[in-house]
């Protein structure tokens, strides 16, 4: 399975009530981030069977967005193994319901989401996961 993993776009700062901070929209700059982030990976032909979010708008905002860009056509699946406070085994859990996949994107939260990628590279690299013969794995990231 190939996983695209992307952190939802910028959406100000967070507000200090956490149920009104989960209904935190995308500001302008993360609306502009999501066409960048869609268009391109609509030129390198990227295309995915599901996209899956987690359920907090700013996330559910950015899935959609570049799902657009990229021409998905899907529905957009809320995931609570995406929220800020999953556990890796809740993602795990994530996995394996979409493992009839071929390729998905996670669209989630730091510091969950750097975490959940570490553990899957980590479990790459130490044996736990078997990785294709001339397999890839791109790791790109981007300070904005």
């Amino acid at each position: 399975m190939i996983i695209y993993f992307l952190r939802h776009a910028s959406a100000g700062e967070p507000l200090s009530n956490p149920k009104k901070d989960e209904k935190r929209a995308l500001d302008e700059v993360g609306v502009e981030q999501c066409g960048h982030v869609g268009r391109a990976l609509a030129a390198l032909n990227v295309q995915v069977e599901a996209i899956l979010s987690s359920p907090l708008k700013r996330a559910a905002q950015t899935a959609s967005l570049v799902g657009n860009e990229m021409g998905y056509e899907g529905k957009l699946q809320l995931e609570d193994g995406l929220r800020p406070n999953a556990s890796f085994a809740d993602f795990r859990k994530l996995l394996d319901r979409h493992a009839r996949h071929d390729a998905i994107m996670v669209v989630g939260h730091n510091p969950s989401l750097s975490e959940f990628l570490g553990r899957c590279i980590s479990a790459i690299l130490d044996g736990h996961t078997s990785c294709r013969r001339a397999g890839v794995l791109i790791v790109v990231s981007q300070e904005i």
